[in-house]
C-alpha cells in the first residue's frame, strides 16, 4: 500500500490549499484569541488575584477594539479563502505520513532484523494519551491553555521519557526472592560498560535515573542525534548499567557526601509557589523533563558520569543515591497476588516505547510541533488524520479527527474511517478510527511478523451511550475489514505471522459508572481483553481513573510529574484530584459524589489487546501496565502504557 506523504495528490492542489488557508488563518486566529480572552484558566485567575493593579484586565480592554477592527478587516479575505478551501477537501487525503529515516542501531530497518520469531520472545510497548491540543479557546474549556507551547513541551517529555534505555537494579533481600520483569520506566547510565558489569541474582525492582552523559549530553540529544561513539545500544544487557543494592545493613549504599546534591534530590522541582508556574512554561528545571538539573526525591536517582570527590573515577562515583530513594522508587512497581503482571503509577513514559497513539491533536500547528519533537525518537509518524468539510459525512467538519500515531517500526498499511453518527458539538470534529498494520520482524523463512493497532476517539457527551455503542460496533466491523483487506496470508501458505492486535484510545466511558452500563457490556470486551477490568462494572483494585479534575490542574500538589505520582498513590489524593462519575440526583455535586464512591476515578482511556485471532501457537501476554504522570499540567488526562510479551506457545511449555 502506498502511504500518503502529502495531503493532496499533486503540488498544484497543495499550493492552492496553502493560499486559501493563508487567507482564512488571520480571521481564525483573531476569533480564537478573542474568545480565549473571555475564558480564563484557574492559573490565570490566580495571577489576576495577585495583580493589585489589574494590568492584565487593562491590557485586555485596551486591545479588544484593535482585535475587533482587525477581525472585521480579515472577514472578506477569509470568505474568499473559504470559497477555494471548501471544495478542495473532497480530494484531500485522510492523513499525512512522515518518515525521518534513521540509520542508527535504533532505526526501523535495524529493529526488523533484531527479531526472527525465535528464542524467548519479544516485548512491545504501547502508550496512548489524550493531549487536549485544541484551538486555545476550546482548550480553555478543559482548563489548559497555550496550545502551541504545550505541544512542544508534550513532544519533548514523551521523547525524553521514551528515549531512555533501561537500568537494571538488583535488590538483595532475605525476605523477598520473587522475580519481576525489568522496568520500562527506567534509564541506563550513559557510561556504557565502563562501570557496568553483570551481577548475578534476580531482578526484583527497578528505579528511574536522571543522568547527564559525557560532556553534558542529555537524553534528548541522543534521541535526536543518535548515541555518541562508544555509547551502549539500547536494550543490551551486557552494556546496561547494573546496580546491586544490598538488603542487609552491611550492604547498604553509602550516603552522598555533598549536601547540595542531597538537597537537590529532596527538593526536586515541586518547590514553586502554588499555582504560580504551569508546567509548559517551566524550563530545564522541570522534573518532567529528563534534561532537568533537578531530580525527584522518590522517582529519580541522581547519576553523574564524572569523577568522585577525590578526582578519581570509579563505579561508586558514577551513581550517587540515597538508599531510601531507591527503595521507595522500587516499591512503586507492585504486583497483586492474583495478577500475572506488574503495574504502577509512573512519573515517566516507558523506556523503549515502540508505539504511541494520541487523541485530540486537533490544531494543525500544534501537530507540526509535536511531530518535530517526536521525530527525534519515532521514525514513522501519521498526523492530520481526518476529513474536513462535508466529505464523506453528513455534517460539516471544522476539525480533523485529532488522532496521531508514532512508531519505531515500519508502517505497512493504513486506513481511516469517520464515525457517521456524531451529534451536538462532537459533530464538528471528524472523530473516527485509525487502523494500522506494522511490521515488527521477519522469520528465517522470510515470513513477515506483523501486528495490528487501532486508535480511536469516541463520542463525548455522557448522555449518548447508544451513539458510543454504535461506534464500537463500527469499530469492530472496520477492523475486521481492514485485517481481511490487508492480509496476504492463507492457511495453506502463511506469508505473515500476526503477533498482536491492539485497540486503544479515549472511549469516553468508564467501567464503574452506572450511567455507562450499556458500553460496559459491549461485545468488544469479549473479543479484546482489558488488563484493568474484572468484568462489567468491576475494576481491578489497582486500576485508577485517567480523567483528572480540571479544577486542580495547577495545584502545587500535582503540578509536577513526581508530585502527581505521589498524590495518585493514595486513596485520599485520588479522590481529590481525579474526576469521578457525576450523579443525576439533585444536590449531589462532584465533591459529594466522591464521598459516596469506592472506586478510583473515571478510567476512560483504554488499552485493549486480543488473545484470539493471532497466529497459532503464538500468544501475547501483558508484562507491565502503567498510568503515567509525566504530562502533568499539560493535559487533563493520564496517559496509559502497556508492555506486551509475544512468544511462541511451545517455547513457554
Amino acid at each position: 500500500m502506498v502511504l500518503y506523504t502529502t495531503s493532496f495528490p499533486n503540488s498544484c492542489l497543495s499550493a492552492l490549499h496553502a493560499v486559501s488557508w493563508a487567507l482564512i488563518f488571520p480571521c481564525y486566529w483573531l476569533v480564537d484569541r478573542l474568545v480565549a480572552s473571555f475564558i480564563p484558566t484557574t492559573y490565570e485567575k490566580r495571577q489576576r488575584a495577585d495583580d493589585p493593579c489589574c494590568l492584565q484586565l487593562f491590557c485586555t480592554v485596551l486591545f479588544m477594539p484593535v482585535y475587533l477592527a482587525l477581525l472585521v478587516a480579515a472577514l472578506p479575505f477569509a470568505f474568499l479563502g473559504f470559497i477555494f478551501w471548501s471544495p478542495l477537501q473532497s480530494v484531500r487525503r485522510p492523513y499525512s505520513y512522515s518518515r525521518l529515516e534513521d540509520r542508527s542501531p535504533a532505526g526501523g530497518a535495524a529493529l526488523l532484523s533484531e527479531w526472527k520469531g525465535t528464542g524467548v520472545g519479544k516485548s512491545f510497548c504501547f502508550a496512548t494519551a489524550n493531549v487536549c491540543l485544541l484551538p486555545d479557546s476550546l482548550a480553555r474549556l478543559n482548563n489548559v491553555f497555550n496550545t502551541q507551547a504545550r505541544a512542544k513541551e508534550i513532544g519533548q517529555r514523551i521523547r525524553n521519557g521514551a528515549a531512555r534505555p533501561q537500568i537494571k537494579i538488583y535488590i538483595d533481600s532475605p525476605t523477598n526472592t520473587s522475580i519481576s520483569a525489568a522496568s520500562f520506566s527506567s534509564l541506563v547510565s550513559p557510561q556504557g560498560s565502563d562501570g557496568a558489569r553483570a551481577v548475578p541474582g534476580s531482578i526484583k525492582r527497578t528505579a528511574s535515573v536522571e543522568y547527564k552523559g559525557d560532556g553534558g549530553r542529555h537524553p534528548s540529544d541522543e534521541a535526536a542525534n543518535g548515541p555518541a561513539s562508544g555509547d551502549p545500544a539500547d536494550g543490551s544487557l551486557e552494556d546496561s548499567c547494573i546496580v546491586r543494592i544490598g538488603g542487609e545493613e552491611g550492604g547498604r549504599p553509602p550516603e552522598p557526601d555533598d549536601p547540595a546534591t542531597g538537597s537537590q534530590v529532596r527538593n526536586g522541582a515541586g518547590g514553586a509557589p502554588k499555582g504560580q508556574t504551569p508546567n509548559h512554561n517551566q524550563r530545564d528545571g522541570d522534573s518532567g523533563s529528563l534534561g532537568s538539573p533537578s531530580a525527584s526525591r522518590e522517582s529519580l536517582v541522581k547519576a553523574r558520569a564524572g569523577q568522585d570527590g577525590s578526582g578519581e573515577p570509579g563505579v561508586n562515583s558514577k551513581l550517587l543515591y540515597k538508599t531510601s530513594v531507591v527503595k521507595k522508587a522500587a516499591a512503586r512497581r507492585r504486583r497483586h497476588p492474583d495478577e500475572a503482571f506488574d503495574h504502577e503509577v509512573s512519573a515517566f513514559f516507558p523506556a523503549n516505547l515502540d508505539f504511541l497513539c494520541l487523541q485530540e491533536v486537533f490544531d494543525k500547528r500544534a501537530a507540526a510541533k509535536l511531530k518535530e519533537q517526536l521525530h527525534g525518537y519515532f521514525e514513522y509518524i501519521l498526523y492530520d488524520v481526518g476529513v474536513y468539510g462535508c466529505h464523506g459525512c453528513c455534517n460539516f467538519k471544522c476539525l480533523n479527527s485529532g488522532l496521531f500515531f508514532a512508531s519505531r517500526y515500519p508502517v505497512m498499511d493504513v486506513a481511516y474511517h469517520c464515525y457517521p453518527n456524531g451529534c451536538s458539538f462532537d459533530a464538528l470534529a471528524s472523530k473516527g478510527a485509525l487502523f494500522l498494520k506494522v511490521q515488527v520482524g521477519s522469520t528465517p523463512q522470510d515470513q513477515r511478523i506483523v501486528g495490528y493497532i487501532a486508535c480511536t476517539h469516541l463520542h463525548a457527551p455522557p448522555e449518548d451511550s447508544a451513539i458510543r455503542c454504535e461506534q464500537l460496533d463500527l469499530l469492530q466491523d472496520w477492523l475486521a475489514d481492514f485485517r481481511k483487506s490487508t492480509s496476504s496470508s492463507s492457511t495453506a501458505n502463511p506469508e505473515e505471522l500476526v503477533v498482536f492486535d491492539i485497540i486503544c484510545g479515549d472511549l469516553n466511558f468508564d467501567n464503574c459508572s452506572s450511567d455507562d452500563k450499556l458500553e460496559q457490556q459491549h461485545s468488544l470486551f469479549t473479543r479484546y481483553k482489558d488488563p484493568c477490568r474484572l468484568g462489567p462494572g468491576e475494576e481491578k483494585p489497582w486500576a485508577i481513573g485517567t480523567l483528572l479534575d480540571t479544577n486542580g490542574l495547577y495545584d502545587e500538589d500535582v503540578c509536577t510529574p513526581d508530585n502527581l505520582q505521589k498524590v495518585l498513590e493514595s486513596e485520599e489524593g485520588r479522590r481529590e484530584y481525579l474526576a469521578f462519575p457525576t450523579s443525576k440526583s439533585p444536590g449531589a455535586g462532584q465533591k459529594g459524589r466522591k464521598d459516596l464512591l469506592k472506586g478510583n476515578g473515571r478510567r476512560i482511556d483504554y488499552m485493549l489487546h486480543a488473545e484470539e485471532g493471532l497466529c497459532p501457537d503464538w500468544k501475547a501476554e501483558v508484562e507491565e501496565f502503567s498510568f503515567i504522570t509525566q504530562l502533568s499540567g499539560l493535559t487533563d488526562h493520564l496517559p496509559v502504557a502497556m508492555r506486551l510479551m509475544v512468544s511462541a506457545g511451545e517455547e513457554e511449555a
